[in-house]
């Protein structure tokens, strides 16, 4: 769960894209960030951070780049004219800036690109993730978490949550791919009675057709997700790329390159092909949730 803490923020998938064309126009006129920088009169870090989506691009900056390039068709100039106001929108709107106190910068980012996505899937050791989370088991790891003090902080913490998961049962539904421990269902977050009722929701959830719950048996010995949980991002824009969230104690990264990417791909195939089938695995929640008992 991204928490207040030290992290590498994450670009935008709108940004992403539009400076993903930029750095293709610059290239195709054979032309090096220090000349685009020099059109901009700017550092050519702060190319790379456009072309990266790190940063937003202002309207009369990216006519400056295109001309530079000699871009010259009306119609990519409006094309990229129109993705410009989106992705610099969309830092700006969303639901969940309205409890911007309560957010750390890494969970609006992620809330932000979650919003946009079509598919997710996520690797848990520790938490039921938190997609898939009951009122009650939110509110007792954010306590647990000691990050926010007040009663009224930790509720509207849980509201961002349960608001999240209205996407499991949108028009255009989110797809979530859950592979999580077997140890997560013997975690007694809440306690008896409250697990046993997240138990029982894990259940409820794998039926929709949108969301797989698979479980890692203890038996399975040592695996590649010992080392901390993930989420990989897909969206369905054709030029988006899978971008990967790690999770640790001290904060949160976010990783985009392909070599980076792919190894978190093979280790959620390689975790699901280990774990219990989705029939076996909700056998084995229902199984679990009787012996959580008060």
């Amino acid at each position: 769960m991204p928490e207040r803490g030290s992290t590498v923020q994450p670009s935008t998938v709108l940004g992403r894209q539009l400076g993903d064309e930029l750095r293709r126009f610059r290239e195709a006129a054979g032309l090096s960030t220090a000349v685009a920088a020099e059109a901009l009169d700017c550092t050519k870090a702060k190319i790379s951070r456009i072309e990266n989506g790190r940063v937003p691009v202002r309207l009369p900056d990216l006519m400056a780049l295109l001309h530079t390039y000699e871009v010259t068709d009306d119609k990519v100039l409006e094309r990229l004219g129109k993705l410009a106001r989106s992705a610099n929108r969309r830092r700006k709107e969303g639901w969940w800036n309205q409890y911007g106190p309560v957010l750390a910068d890494t969970y609006r980012d992620y809330i932000a690109l979650e919003a946009v996505s079509d598919s997710i899937r996520t690797f848990q050791c520790q938490l039921v993730p938190g997609l898939l989370q009951t009122p009650a088991y939110v509110r007792a790891v954010t306590v647990a978490s000691k990050a926010w003090q007040t009663p009224d902080e930790i509720e509207q913490f849980v509201e961002v949550r349960v608001a999240r998961q209205e996407r499991l049962t949108a028009a255009e539904p989110l797809t979530v791919w859950a592979v999580m421990t077997e140890g997560v269902l013997h975690q007694q977050v809440g306690g008896p009675e409250a697990m046993r009722a997240q138990l029982h929701h894990l259940v409820a959830m794998s039926e929709l057709p949108n969301v797989t719950v698979q479980i890692l048996p203890f038996s399975r010995g040592a695996h590649g997700g010992m080392f901390g949980p993930y989420l990989l991002l897909s969206f369905p824009q054709v030029s988006a790329m899978d971008v990967v969230l790690t999770e640790n104690p001290t904060g949160h990264i976010w990783m985009e390159r392909d070599p980076e990417v792919g190894h978190y791909r093979e280790l959620f195939d390689n975790a699901r092909t280990s774990a219990l089938s989705p029939a076996e695995s909700v056998a084995r929640i229902k199984r679990i949730a009787k012996e959580h008992r008060p």
